[in-house]
């Protein structure tokens, strides 16, 4: 009893077709419920069919610097790039990176394409510039008096000193000497500069008495160019995010500036700030690090030869002041992203610790390293495509699929017959996964859907197709050698099954190998490429074979008519193998 088990399981495996048929139906409405769920019925379009400007910038190696390129500079530059673009009041903005050295920056339409190209590859300035005044920035803030600092501006809060000397703003920077004061920066919640003593930086304590009028910047100057600062100021709203990067950009080195800040996310502050008196070229070197006596995450700075004497003049000098005028900001392209506040004068190395993790003391080490950008960019290629070119183009694309779909239909139609009722059903089921999928994606990882995509989903249908062909072949196969259609349907099946595979990981591979090496929207066509690939062999698996077994029951296949694609006379059937064999197998040993 054994052996007919046995002979019979296949046939029995492939009895329940249903289960197949039911989990890929359960798939296509979760997707397709996820995808009215979501909100996003509609594939997202690249930008070559939605249009805009499209910027591929690839890193450079700088001199000096062999291991510049790494993933956490790359990551740092896309983070200061968003920021640039963002800052052109875009929308939904794309900046990612490709490969180990490669940005994209994709900018939609309605943005000036010159203006951006212009500012996502450049290496800014850095400036280490005086606080003169800072406040807190809102909609509703009281605006500055009439003298150069708003009026409650330096007042203590609760628990701090009005000096500033024991326990500094909160949320706010301090700089000390660290041998002086080594855990002065452990018991405050902002950040605090410390730094090593040289033979030229003064003795610790000597300037522990604030001498505000021993600072230019202290005194209010009444001229126009003062007046027109403080107007400035008092219509700077940072919670703008449009005043707020636009405030202090492409101001000279020269000239004194408003500017924004943010000690704490969704909190800002704005600042008066005089004249750049450090650049970002002074400092030599700048790296995140665990300070040892601590265990806390800090920036360690060091300042080239010119650098150090033009930090220890200004330490020097803000040492003398009085909150917030003993502060010195670190500006990145017009924004604040430190402030620090100094109580002694500092020169070639110093430390910034406080209220750092891993992440935020290596990305301002970066900026501080390298000036801006940390890494040289070169523009590969700068695509600009209009809208109504886009969707020429869109169009265009559909325009082709169609056609070849319609002769993918033609075709199956004419040579299949009845079969083509399954191949058409199965392309309609590969085409609603392929869309719900893509759908899906685009607000997942950022998939758009670009020209090259559309001619990957268009050579899918060719791919997806081939597979329908291969097994039905494979059925008529041994339809011609004389079998009926259900013992051929499953006899079929193995040999079909690994033609598809193998054809199917070819492509896969292809699509694998093209995605990473190409640069750019040809990664789009490889990507779709692969994905339809993979749907092909679940297509084909749980719905194109299990389809095809029920067919099989049905009097209309069964039969092998005229129109069913199956008539074994249209194919030139031979009598069966088996019955041959028979009657030759008794006579060939008689004849022995």
């Amino acid at each position: 009893m054994a052996a007919p088990k046995k002979g019979r399981g296949p046939s029995g495996g492939q009895g329940r077709p249903g289960r197949a048929l039911a989990l890929i139906l359960i798939a296509m409405v979760a997707l397709t419920g996820g995808m009215f769920l979501s909100g996003h019925t509609t594939p997202r379009l690249g930008i070559d069919l939605a249009g805009g400007t499209s910027i591929t910038l690839e890193a450079q190696n700088q001199p000096g610097k062999p291991n510049a390129i790494n993933q956490t500079n790359m990551n740092t530059a896309v983070g200061i790039i968003e920021r640039r673009v963002n800052g052109l009041g875009v929308s939904e903005a794309e900046v990612q990176t490709q490969g180990s050295k490669n940005i994209i920056v994709n900018i939609p339409k309605g943005t000036n394409s010159k203006q951006a190209q212009e500012q996502v590859g450049t290496t800014a300035q850095l400036y280490f510039r005086p606080v003169l005044t800072v406040q807190a920035s809102g909609p509703e803030q009281p605006t500055p008096s009439g003298s150069g600092t708003p009026s409650g501006s330096a007042t203590p809060k609760p628990g701090e000193s009005a000096e500033g000397e024991d326990k500094p703003k909160d949320g706010g920077e301090e700089a000390t000497d660290s041998e002086a004061t080594p855990s002065a920066s452990a018991t405050t919640q902002g950040r605090a500069v410390t730094g090593a003593l040289t033979k030229d930086d003064p003795a610790p304590g000597a300037s522990d008495k604030p001498k505000p009028s021993d600072s230019p910047e202290a005194t209010p100057s009444a001229d126009p160019a003062t007046a027109k600062l403080q107007e400035e100021f008092a219509k700077l709203d940072c919670t703008d995010p449009k005043q707020r990067t636009e405030a202090g950009k492409n101001a000279k080195p020269t000239d004194s500036i408003v500017a924004c800040g943010s000690n704490v996310p969704g909190s800002y502050e704005k600042y008066v700030l005089g004249p750049a008196e450090v650049s970002g070229s002074d400092v030599d070197d700048a790296k995140g690090a665990i300070e040892q006596q601590t265990g806390e995450w800090i920036v360690s700075m060091e300042f080239t030869s010119a650098g150090a004497k033009k930090f220890q003049t200004i330490t020097g000098r803000l040492s003398q002041q009085q909150p917030p005028m003993n502060q010195f900001a670190i500006v990145l392209d017009g924004e604040v992203v430190s402030a620090p506040s100094v109580r002694t004068a500092l020169s070639k190395n110093a430390q910034i610790s406080g209220s750092f993790d891993q992440q935020s003391a290596e990305d301002l080490g970066n900026i501080l390293s390298y000036g801006a950008l940390p890494l040289t960019f070169e523009e590969v290629s700068v695509t600009t495509v209009t809208a109504a070119l886009g969707d020429e183009q869109l169009k265009a694309g559909l325009i082709a699929g169609a056609i070849g779909l319609a002769l993918v239909v033609i075709y199956l139609v004419a040579y299949y017959r009845g079969l083509a009722f399954i191949a058409l059903l199965s392309l309609l089921v590969s085409g609603i996964l392929t869309y719900t999928i893509m759908a899906l994606l685009g607000p997942a990882i950022g998939f758009a859907l670009n020209l090259p995509a559309v001619c990957g989903a268009i050579v899918a249908i060719g791919i997806t197709a081939d597979s329908f062909i291969v097994y039905f072949e494979r059925v008529r196969d041994e339809i011609r050698e004389g079998r009926t259609l259900r013992p051929a349907i499953e006899r079929a099946w193995p040999r079909a099954r690994r033609t598809i595979l193998v054809s199917d990981f070819v492509s896969f591979l292809s699509a694998v190998v093209l995605f990473i090496v190409t640069v750019g929207k040809v990664q789009g066509f490889a990507f779709t490429l692969g994905l339809t690939t993979l749907l092909d062999v679940v297509v084909v698996f749980l719905f194109t074979k299990p389809l095809m077994t029920l067919m099989g029951r049905t009097k209309f296949f069964s039969k092998g008519g005229p129109w069913s694609g199956l008539d074994p006379k249209r194919l030139g059937a031979q009598p069966p193998l088996r019955r041959s064999r028979r009657v030759n197998a008794p006579t060939e040993p008689k004849e022995a």
